[in-house]
């Protein structure tokens, strides 16, 4: 309760109580105990017990929502939560928390929620004179990065399946739409990026049917007159690992399932293409397609590796095909470069399903291609242009050169193991698959005409917090960028606001938060951090992941966010070893990483022998992929080149990428799943609780509300007004100037607060902060003429006053002298009584 006195008046009062299932539920105080409350619910009657910390305050009208969380009357996690869910019964799935926007997604297309129609009513619209939007959110990015000529970053977060990617193409259509129309290609090939990206980036996993797995940083550049002057993408951290492997009930890339769906009768026969179940790097999946039940076009039946189908709103693998050949085709790509996309796709696939046995007449101990694949050979040699000999040789075999004993640089062939010749395909697999997303990228940037650019503005879309039955190296990295990005939010909206009201004098409540500095230290401090720890353990002769493991309990012995996996609450994660895992407690929750394969998915260097294969490619795009030696990541050390890891390149990339979100203004979209079965208008109430905490919502909620998010300084203020302001106005000094120009507009002392050298506006007061703010010829001379008046009457009231307390002064001191002839009339009596008396 915010009360930490409890009385009689408490009885009968409505309340929040915590509730396993819906987070919290209505119930009402019956009585008092000596450490808590005796409830009865309001739902099913149930009496039962809390302690006082466990319940919250209601308000007065609990079905009533708001479209600000920070109007709420009461403000805790139970009456924040119980706004969301009223809403999203509406069947609105937006709520600001001040400038903080919060998306629930409702897994179903609402109609007109994206129309054009939609677009032009938020067009220059404050926040808060229109329905939640993440339009509004767009608009005041671009209308803050005009005024303040600033660029701006608007990040995305939120687990996968909230919605964070149809959130990034929602900002870039109404970007484009709004002041892209003029610039045509610049904006057609801006929207037309999504099919291709999701196509070759996203995947079905256990928790989203369109999972972004890769990080992407879209920036679209504005030209002076604020019109789109073109476009960039970022990408990092493809999950590569996907190509060769899937858990169970998840999918390949999107790519290879609409190849197969879409691809022609005569693309399908040329690629030797079959149902995914036929496809190593397809069946251990989920091997079923996509369809759309309004699509007109239908997939083959001989195409079909199960019966079952999903239906989805958004995603159809035939119909997805049939918009990522128009989409390649808007960014430039021929005939000539789609074959090799659809011909390097299915190599991949071909490869996937070449096998390798020992070879019993190898006195070496080699191996050899089992008979049944020798079609696979063949194929995937034709579909990458190699030779099928040279591919054979590549595959079971290296080459190493001799540094000891005889001529000095002799090559020598040193046969493979089978399960060797297995693990070099699979990197030759994703090499070719991860260097084919770099080239699409660069096509697409390439493609995108560009114009001199004064300012941009970045969206951000990445993976979101992961944690499954079986974590690995790609959950590992992934949640380590949201623990920085959780980071980045705590420091710029909780520390660095809470510094900045200290440092102008603004007598706010200090809010409490959670921080998670000791959690990113452990993944990066040197030397004990584990991406560290691990590039060190890629150094030793014998590298092992139990060695790696063991080491990492060793150097973060007592560490609050490390423990071993027997200290699990799940099941099969206490069955591990304690060199077979780690513990992380992170700011979304605890995660038990298995370490089985993070040696070698953090080694991302690709045999000699096999890079020397692939530059024999009678391909020229083939050979280009892999010649960019920028893009392979090595560093040069003492005259060699040293591969730089996975772990240490995604740390390189995201270093690069939080120092842009330094040097932007930021806006923030928290998406929220509703329910882990991804069903449509379903809302779990403690799941989502969940994710409003680890948001730190609460803690905003708080400081929000008692805070003021918008502000400006007053010689920036002064600045915009000044050359259209009349002599009388001019000699005000910047303070004077805003005082005034606030009384103009008719706001009292509660709405805004004056610190040191900048003017604060509370929640609420965004309409009548842009109207300040605008720099239009019109509103600027129609908010001077406001102030001239307000300070033409303040000046006569002023002049008033003084007349009157002139007045005031004069009736006083004839008041006074009539008083003192009166007083000084008594004493002569009395003087004159004394001395009589006396006589």
């Amino acid at each position: 309760m915010e009360s930490s006195t409890h009385s009689t008046a408490d009885f009968g009062r409505l309340v929040w109580i915590s509730d396993d299932v819906d987070g919290f539920v209505a119930a009402r105080i019956t009585d008092i105990t000596h450490n808590g409350f005796q409830l009865t619910t309001e739902s099913t009657n149930q009496t039962v017990t809390r302690r006082y910390e466990e319940t919250f305050a209601c308000e007065e009208d609990p079905t009533k929502s708001v479209e600000d969380n920070c109007a709420l009357v009461h403000l805790n996690e139970a009456t924040l939560l119980n706004n969301c869910r009223l809403r999203y019964a509406n069947g609105k799935i937006y709520t600001y928390v001040a400038n903080i926007l919060i998306s629930i997604n409702p897994y179903q297309l609402i109609d007109n929620l994206y129309s054009s129609e939609t677009i032009k009513e938020y067009r220059g619209k404050s926040l808060g004179q229109k329905e939640p939007h993440i339009f509004a959110i767009a608009d005041k990015a671009y209308r803050e990065m005009r005024r303040n000529k600033t660029s701006q970053s608007i990040i995305v977060s939120g687990e996968s399946g909230a919605g964070k990617t149809e959130s990034q193409k929602a900002v870039l259509k109404y970007l484009c739409e709004n002041w892209g129309a003029e610039a045509g290609p610049i904006q057609q090939r801006l929207l037309e990026t999504n099919p291709i990206l999701e196509a070759f980036g996203n995947a079905k996993t256990l928790r989203n049917n369109n999972s972004s797995r890769f990080g992407k940083f879209v920036q679209i550049h504005f030209s002076d007159s604020g019109s789109v002057a073109g476009g960039f993408i970022s990408h990092y951290l493809l999950e590569t690992s996907r190509v060769c492997r899937q858990s169970s009930g998840e999918r390949n890339y999107h790519i290879f399932y609409q190849l197969i769906a879409g691809a022609s009768p005569d693309l399908y026969e040329k690629l030797r293409l079959a149902p995914a179940n036929k496809f190593n790097y397809l069946k251990h999946g989920a091997t079923m397609f996509f369809v759309n039940s309004k699509s007109s076009l239908k997939i083959a039946s001989d195409r079909f590796s199960e019966t079952d189908t999903v239906s989805d709103s958004i995603i159809s693998d035939i119909d997805d095909f049939a918009k990522l050949e128009k989409a390649l085709g808007l960014s430039g790509l021929g005939n000539s470069e789609k074959m090799f996309i659809w011909s390097t796709i299915a190599g991949i696939l071909h490869l996937g399903n070449i096998e390798f046995e020992e070879n019993s007449n190898d006195s070496r101990g080699g191996c050899r291609i089992t008979g049944d694949t020798e079609n696979s050979l063949m194929s995937a040699s034709e579909l990458l242009g190699l030779e099928p000999e040279e591919l054979r040789m590549g595959l079971c075999a290296r080459i190493m050169q001799a540094t000891k004993g005889g001529v000095k640089g002799t090559l020598i062939r040193v046969p493979l193991k089978a399960y060797e010749a297995a693990a070099g395909r699979d990197a030759l697999a994703k090499a070719i698959y991860s260097k084919l997303f770099d080239w699409l990228v660069a096509q697409i940037n390439k493609s995108i005409p560009f114009e001199k650019s004064s300012a941009y503005i970045g969206v951000l879309d990445v993976a979101g917090f992961e944690y499954f039955a079986v974590n690995s190296f790609e959950q590992f990295c992934i949640n380590f960028c949201n623990e920085k990005l959780q980071h980045f939010f705590n420091e710029r909206i909780l520390k660095q606001e809470q510094e900045m009201y200290e440092s102008e004098g603004l007598n706010i409540q200090k809010i409490e938060f959670s921080d998670n500095q000791d959690c990113i230290e452990l993944f990066e401090k040197k030397p004990s951090g584990l991406f560290d720890l691990l590039d060190e353990e890629a150094k030793l002769p014998r590298a092992t992941f139990q060695h790696f493991t063991q080491r990492a309990h060793e150097s973060n012995k007592g560490h609050f966010r490390l423990d071993a996996p027997r200290k699990s609450k799940v099941k099969s994660h206490r069955e591990m070893r304690d060199d077979e895992g780690l513990l992380i407690r992170h700011y979304a929750g605890t995660v038990c990483y298995e370490t089985r394969y993070f040696v070698e998915k953090n080694n991302d260097q690709l045999q000699n022998s096999l890079e020397m294969l692939i530059e024999q490619s009678s391909f020229p795009l083939i050979v280009a992929l892999f010649q960019n030696e920028s893009s392979t990541g090595a560093v040069k050390t003492g005259g060699r080149l040293k591969a730089v890891s996975v772990g240490a390149k995604f740390k390189s990339q995201l270093s690069s990428l939080l120092d842009k979100l330094n040097n932007t203004g930021t806006h923030f979209v928290r998406c929220v799943k509703p329910n882990s079965q991804m069903k449509a208008w379903q809302f779990d109430g403690s799941a989502i609780l969940g994710q409003l905490q680890c948001a730190g919502m609460a803690s905003v909620l708080r400081l929000m509300q008692e805070g003021f998010p918008s502000r400006t300084s007053f010689s920036d203020l002064y600045s915009m007004y000044e050359k259209s302001l009349p002599p009388s106005l001019a000699r005000l000094d910047p303070r004077m100037f805003s005082k005034c120009l606030f009384r103009a507009l008719g706001l009292d002392s509660h709405d805004f607060q004056f610190g040191n050298t900048k003017v604060f506006f509370r929640a609420g007061k965004f309409a009548e902060f842009d109207q300040m703010m605008k720099q239009d010829p019109d509103t600027m001379m129609e908010l001077i003429s406001k102030v001239t008046d307000w300070l033409i009457k303040a000046r006569w009231r002023k002049a008033q006053y003084g007349t009157w307390s002139v007045i005031k002064l004069k009736n006083k001191i004839l008041y006074r002298a009539d008083k003192i002839k009166k007083i000084q009339a008594w004493m002569r009596g009395y003087l004159v009584r004394k001395r009589f008396h006396k006589s």
